[in-house]
């Protein structure tokens, strides 16, 4: 690549984040950014979309080889207006992140910060998420840097193949190096707090525990706690492609 590549940036805890703002100052040497993310936290919003109503798009800074901006919607909105209105092309690639809160196994299916990734790797760009499996949004996030930037250049660099992003997850403290892994099995088990109203409505809050059945060390929890950073590589295709031979024996007519 010549020229300065162009860098996309996004997230789901806002653009105030301070997980943003480390990512920002980490990938602004390498190339020209552009950051278009929620006006406020989105976390949990998964890959919804703002439809039935209008979404506000503001700038905060503008100068040479980097802009940002905040949208009044969603991750994936900020990837679709950003893509549409801002850039107006698509960017060479997309970084998401520095999420706070972990988004191995089941979590990436939750995730808007991974969301935001798969929506770009849909589009055809290299896309990365990143985040600590740290739910504090003021955290220490020091540690996890070094691994940030080296990933990143690696990926500016190489690039990714078609059709595939990476969710790259961190350990809070001590981390030993980089290991590349899959999807961990595991479930949440609910568990919702009940108050009660001075109306006699009741309201929830969701809270839970979550449960890894995989035993395998490759498995990216089972990464996370042995002190490694995780790295698994995604794809949007959700074809269960083993089965299709099978599923025809079955409903072909």
């Amino acid at each position: 690549m010549t020229q300065k590549p162009l860098i996309f940036i996004t997230n789901d805890d806002g653009y105030l984040s301070n997980g943003i703002k480390l990512l920002e100052d980490i990938l602004r040497p390498m190339g020209k950014v552009v950051v278009v993310a929620p006006s406020k936290e989105m976390s949990g919003q998964s890959h919804s979309i703002t439809v039935g109503k209008p979404l506000k798009l503001s700038c905060i800074k503008k100068e040479d080889n980097f802009e940002e901006y905040s949208l009044e919607g969603t991750p994936v909105d900020c990837v679709k207006m950003a893509f549409d209105k801002v850039l107006n092309r698509k960017p060479d690639f997309l970084f998401a992140g520095i999420n706070h809160g972990s988004n191995v196994s089941i979590n990436t299916i939750y995730s808007g910060t991974m969301a935001a990734v798969m929506e770009g790797c849909s589009e055809g760009v290299a896309s990365v998420g990143f985040s600590l499996c740290d739910d504090d949004k003021h955290g220490d996030l020091s540690f996890c840097l070094p691994f940030v930037k080296q990933i990143a250049e690696n990926v500016i660099k190489h690039s990714l193949p078609t059709d595939v992003c990476l969710n790259v997850n961190f350990p809070v403290g001590e981390i030993k190096g980089i290991k590349v892994g899959h999807q961990a099995k595991g479930y949440w088990s609910e568990d919702f707090t009940m108050s009660e109203q001075e109306d006699g409505k009741r309201i929830f809050w969701l809270g839970g525990e979550y449960h890894c059945l995989d035993k395998s060390e490759q498995a990216d929890w089972n990464i996370i706690h042995n002190n490694y950073a995780a790295v698994v590589p995604m794809q949007v295709d959700f074809t269960a492609y083993k089965l299709i031979k099978e599923m025809k024996e079955r409903f072909d007519s």
